[in-house]
């Protein structure tokens, strides 16, 4: 019996992971989309081209079978949500609003119809995505599908491991919907979030300790890209694996990376070599040169990445209440105020509120951290420093 699923969003994770996992596993993926080009690429062809690339090793893959349907077809969405034996949105934490909707609408159909527990996966770079779905989806339901939204949907938040640049405009336009990726596969999901049994999907691996991993992910990967970013940015390089050849940069990374290790260790009494073996995964894959992952794109929108539940505040917080004050850390943090991408609008943004309110204030208000403490200080100290000049490390 052949088993179906909607992908709600397309787009890098949703076709680039996604996608291929829920394939893999037997099932037909519905993606909703609302990229026109693309729904109709999905549609003609019934597949479309995975590329996975880890150095000089790249290997091709026909993911399907794939279909889509557009985003503001409503009537097209629910009745995919309805058919759906598993869901998952990739969407963007922004665009979550917006699919609330058509997910509320299919739900009611599934509600009316008697239809088994549907687990909705969140495979969003969004701390307790979860619960924000599910928040939303209520506020737009039908009451009468209220019993079924609370009892028999689950809303699963994901860890989303693996890296999907932005596709350039040379390969859209030879073939939309070709994605190229690294070869990285692990999905680690919190066993707590399923109402059904957890389904047979590759590379899922459901887990009890969730909170482990959403800490490795966010304090180790996404912090460490951030300090790549940041501290690489500014010293002229354009991709991730240039930035990992400066041993300036390197030492810098290793540094922030080795507090978060021992704060994540410290907090959740983790096992500090499982902790360094990912880190020393990661450091192989931010150097993959065939992936072509860009400074840009890890290092903009440097106010959501400096919120202080976030990759860098986030992370020196746990070091701080572990350990103590971090160094490294404080610098990355440094460096992300620092940020001056002239394309990125927030990174303009942020340097303009700097320039009229003054990095302690800006220092307190983002990022709540107080500039008395010795983490404030350590900060301001090394923003100044970059001040001055913009390639200066300690």
């Amino acid at each position: 019996m052949e088993r179906n699923a909607v992908i709600f969003g397309a787009g890098n994770i949703g076709r680039g992971f996604i996608g291929q996992l829920f394939c893999e596993s037997g099932y037909r993926v519905t993606f909703v989309d609302v990229d026109e080009a693309l729904v109709k690429a999905l549609n003609e062809r019934g597949e479309y081209r995975l590329q996975t690339v880890f150095h000089e090793d790249v290997h091709d893959y026909r993911i399907g079978p794939v279909l889509a349907v557009h985003g503001r077809d409503l009537e097209a969405v629910a009745a995919a949500v309805a058919q759906a034996d598993l869901a998952a949105t990739a969407v963007g934490a922004g665009a979550l609003p917006h699919i609330a909707g058509g997910l509320a609408a299919g739900l009611a159909k599934r509600a009316a119809a008697g239809s088994p527990p549907l687990d909705i996966l969140l495979c969003e770079n969004l701390k307790g995505a979860a619960g924000i779905l599910r928040g939303l989806v209520a506020e737009r339901i039908a009451p009468e599908a209220g019993d079924y939204l609370r009892q028999r949907v689950g809303f699963v938040d994901t860890v989303i491991g693996r890296m999907v640049p932005m596709p350039t405009p040379e390969m859209r336009a030879a073939d939309v919907s070709f994605i190229r990726v690294e070869p990285y596969k692990e999905l680690p999901v919190d066993h707590a979030g399923f109402v059904g049994p957890v389904p047979e999907i590759v590379a899922l691996e459901a887990h009890d300790n969730f909170a482990l991993y959403t800490a490795r992910k966010l304090y180790i990967h996404n912090c460490g890209h951030a300090l790549l970013a940041y501290f690489g940015y500014p010293r002229g390089y354009e991709y991730g694996y240039e930035a990992m050849r400066d041993p300036e940069v390197r030492r810098m990374l290793d540094g922030g990376l080795s507090e978060s290790v021992a704060g994540i260790a410290a907090r959740f009494q983790a096992d500090r070599a499982w902790l360094q073996a990912h880190v020393d995964d990661l450091m192989g894959r931010f150097a993959n040169q065939l992936l072509a992952d860009t400074l840009f794109r890890l290092g903009r929108d440097p106010l959501r990445k400096l919120d202080p539940s976030d990759r860098l505040v986030g992370a020196a917080r746990l070091v701080e209440a572990t350990l103590g004050p971090p160094e490294y850390l404080a610098w990355g943090i440094a460096a992300a105020l620092a940020f001056a991408a002239p394309d990125d609008p927030v990174a303009v943004a942020l340097r303009q509120r700097l320039a009229e309110q003054g990095p302690e204030a800006v220092l307190q208000g983002l990022c709540r951290i107080e500039p008395g403490t010795e983490l404030g200080r350590r900060i301001l100290a090394a923003y100044g420093r970059l001040q001055a000049n913009p390639r200066d490390l300690p």
